[in-house]
């Protein structure tokens, strides 16, 4: 019962650390200000991310192009690895490291904005991605943990979760996109 309740205490930890470190709640308002402004704009939010990440990737884009708490149009979102012949045919023919840059070199546009989450900020194939956006002139948010890895000099904005463990960082993730997507719903459907 003991190692539950310290795995539980943990998560609450971590939350508290986000809920009291001013400077990244400013950023996460101001990646619902961009966001918000890139849909207004007839832009797109895309998300990339591996393994759990890829999973949560896939999640927040779905809140966007389906709904969160509202019954609403949908939001032009969606995540880069949900076309399994197209990630393992580039993953096969060119490389793993290439399999967001390459789509985002085909979709990404100018204004769209991409979220990459890895809770290391280290994911190659998410650095790769980010390169590619910033010379299409699309806006960088990344999703990581303590230090903000490499993707650190590629974000436009940082929401560097101030954890190491990477379950810790990847609940707080959700608990982040979640109020991304909550308040960016409400202002631009409000």
């Amino acid at each position: 019962m003991d190692q539950i309740k310290n795995i539980v205490q943990s998560s609450i930890k971590v939350k508290q650390d986000v809920l009291q470190n001013e400077e990244l709640l400013e950023t996460v308002k101001s990646c619902i200000t961009v966001i918000v402004n890139a849909f207004k704009a007839g832009n797109k939010v895309l998300f990339c991310g591996n393994g759990g990440s890829a999973a949560d990737a896939q999640h927040l884009a779905a809140e966007f192009s389906g709904r969160f708490y509202t019954d609403r149009d949908a939001l032009p979102s969606e995540a880069l690895h949900c076309n399994s012949s197209y990630m393992t045919a580039v993953a096969n023919d060119y490389s793993y490291d290439v399999i967001y840059s390459r789509l985002l070199k085909g979709i990404g546009n100018k204004g769209d904005v991409l979220v990459g989450l890895s809770t290391s900020g280290n994911s190659k194939n998410i650095y790769n991605a980010f390169e590619v956006a910033k010379a299409k002139g699309m806006t960088t948010i990344a999703f990581t943990g303590a230090t903000g890895g490499s993707l650190k000099e590629l974000s436009d904005y940082l929401i560097n979760v101030p954890s190491t463990d990477t379950p810790r960082i990847q609940e707080s993730h959700i608990l982040i996109g979640h109020i991304i997507c909550q308040l960016v719903e409400a202002e631009y459907f409000g």
